[in-house]
């Protein structure tokens, strides 16, 4: 398994925090079976095309299909670093998995008809692989998928802050409690963007959706930020430790 491969020889992550569950346990295999599942719903919704009109709409469709299965990669790997650092399962973090593993499934439609639609515009997308949009669309469709992010990033967050609260338990050290605090910053951004996308959908009407979706651009910024902040700090602790 992928898992296995990842964890086979390193002692610590590329951040340096300590790696303390090296085996996959029965929740990380039923998620990574839930995972799975939801990779194939979004291929089992590209049909064979019968003409070559339809194979060339198609072949756009999969610049949609690459940036959900991107995303949904992305927030795999989230679930994966939180087991490989913290390596514990109680009943708080069961029901936060279970809860985050119905959304993701639940969050798998929403994403590519949002990818579809965007792209679809973007690419002038024809015939009847287009989706229709009316202009009163926009505000809701942007709701949707940012009601989605902050509940994928809000159950992140939750079982970060639940690993952190077991600190003495797990035995973080000064950086990774740095870093533990670091991530519950990376979500807290994405949760702010998504909030600010929805205010800015709703008061501006139709008219400002394509800036509400360019609001997430600010990630960028603000994650490299928060990252290089934590870098920094984390670099003069080791350095302490070290002297």
């Amino acid at each position: 398994m992928l898992r296995s491969v990842l964890t086979r020889a390193a002692q610590v992550d590329h951040h340096g925090f300590r790696i303390r569950s090296r085996e996959v346990s029965r929740l990380e295999g039923l998620s990574d079976a839930v995972f799975g599942f939801a990779i194939t719903l979004l291929v089992v919704s590209l049909e064979v095309p019968g003409t070559f009109d339809e194979l060339m709409a198609m072949l756009r469709g999969f610049v949609a299909f690459a940036a959900s299965f991107a995303v949904l990669i992305m927030i795999w790997y989230e679930h994966y670093t939180f087991f490989r650092r913290y390596g514990f399962e109680d009943l708080w973090i069961i029901i936060l998995n279970s809860a985050l593993l119905f959304v993701v499934v639940l969050y798998i439609y929403p994403l590519k008809f949002m990818f579809s639609a965007v792209i679809g515009q973007m690419m002038g997308a024809t015939g009847s692989r287009r989706i229709p949009l009316e202009s009163g669309d926009g505000p809701a469709l942007m709701t949707i998928y940012s009601v989605s992010i902050i509940a994928v990033f809000s159950l992140l967050a939750c079982m970060y802050a639940r690993a952190y609260r077991r600190r003495a338990h797990l035995e973080l050290d000064e950086v990774e409690l740095l870093l533990t605090r670091s991530n519950l910053r990376y979500y807290a951004i994405w949760i702010g963007i998504a909030v600010f996308s929805i205010v800015l959908s709703h008061l501006g009407g139709p008219a400002w959706v394509p800036f509400a979706g360019m609001s997430y651009a600010l990630l960028g910024p603000l994650q490299a930020i928060n990252g290089y902040r934590a870098g920094k700090r984390a670099s003069q602790l080791r350095a302490a430790e070290s002297s």
